[in-house]
């Protein structure tokens, strides 16, 4: 709408979106509106900024206690329900860090592939090392026809085979690709996740709602500055979020000045390490060149079009940061309590009013 806009530009106009806060917090974790209402009351359940109303309780360590005591019984169900649905045993006592939504090259779930590989490695380098156990979750579906997005799940499935089955790791990370991602179980899994990455490259998310759901549910954020990440940061500051790798501008740049993936893979030794096991086939003894290819090389189109080499090394750096923060639970969940109290201006009764106001004048 480039030219209406140079006509007409005061019709065009921003709404974030919203969700539903009544039920992606009251009706899905009601431990936690148990706590809410006992610290400010229920009016926040029709006038979602009444949630600023927690900030004051931010030092408040028999508070944060029972918020810890909220997300561990989250946690705790979501791994009896993975026991009993899909077989599968986790660690309630790890931090539970969950990237659901679409499969899309665009999102990057294989950044966060590249950052478990490099944990695995590190592992097998020095198999005494201290790590702050983790447990993975991912969660998603993908067009039917998206060739390159089946073949990033299939390598998920192989590098979660290889090491929730290496005891070398010894219960330190473990991976689950969980089956049939949908609202029913994200509804189990958000309430328990304790980190949400939304990391998809600056300049192409829209404005999801996952990252506000997690939020609302008192799990910290791990992402770009794209997309209602940059809201996010706006409302709870620095201190509360993790932030890494390019702005939209920076990657404006690359693009204008030539993005040279290659010379990311031929300086970092540990990110070509991790490439060259994913096409050597150490992962389930396929051999994925034609995802390190579209990286290193590219082929139709130009290599690494979502700029994962470039954020790679800041993506792992934030990563400890997140691991060390985790270690130390008051700040976590001073964090967690700051980002809960934040979330209100993320509700949809919002959208609609300022939809009301600003576009539909009634």
């Amino acid at each position: 709408f480039k030219s209406e806009y140079e006509m007409a530009p005061g019709k065009f106009l921003n709404v974030t979106n919203g969700i539903d806060h009544r039920r992606w917090l009251a009706q899905i974790n009601p431990d936690l509106h148990a706590l809410i209402k006992e610290l400010i009351g229920d009016r926040y359940l029709k006038e979602a900024e009444m949630l600023t109303g927690l900030r004051k309780y931010a030092d408040d360590k028999t508070v944060l206690a029972k918020l810890a005591e909220v997300k561990t019984k989250n946690k705790n169900r979501f791994a009896k329900y993975l026991a009993d649905t899909q077989k599968v045993i986790v660690d309630p006592s790890s931090m539970f860090d969950s990237q659901v939504k679409r499969l899309h090259e665009y999102k990057r779930q294989l950044l966060n592939v590249l950052n478990i590989i490099h944990l695995y490695n590190q592992i097998k380098d020095n198999p005494s090392i201290e790590m702050q156990p983790r447990t993975f979750y991912f969660g998603a579906k993908a067009a039917s026809g998206y060739y390159r997005a089946k073949r990033i799940i299939r390598l998920i499935g192989d590098v979660a085979n290889t090491i929730n089955n290496d005891p070398d790791v010894n219960g330190r990370i473990k991976v689950l690709f969980l089956e049939n991602y949908r609202v029913s179980l994200a509804e189990i899994l958000i309430p328990a996740s304790e980190l949400s990455e939304q990391i998809s490259v600056a300049g192409t998310e829209a404005s999801g709602t996952g990252n506000m759901k997690f939020m609302i549910n008192g799990a910290l954020t791990v992402g770009t500055l794209d997309g209602a990440n940059v809201e996010i940061h706006d409302n709870v500051g620095d201190d509360n979020i993790f932030i890494f790798g390019l702005t939209t501008e920076d990657v404006e740049k690359l693009n204008v000045s030539g993005y040279n993936a290659y010379s990311y893979y031929d300086k970092d030794p540990d990110l070509k390490r991790i490439l060259d096991q994913i096409s050597q086939g150490v992962f389930g003894g396929v051999e994925y060149n034609d995802i390190t290819s579209s990286l290193i090389i590219g082929g139709n189109g130009p290599a690494d079009h979502y700029m994962l080499l470039a954020d790679f090394r800041s993506y792992v750096d934030i990563q400890s940061e997140v691991s060390k923060k985790y270690a130390d639970k008051d700040a976590w969940n001073r964090s967690s309590l700051l980002n809960i109290a934040a979330s209100g201006v993320f509700a949809s009764d919002r959208s609609v009013a300022e939809y009301a106001k600003l576009i539909w004048r009634i």
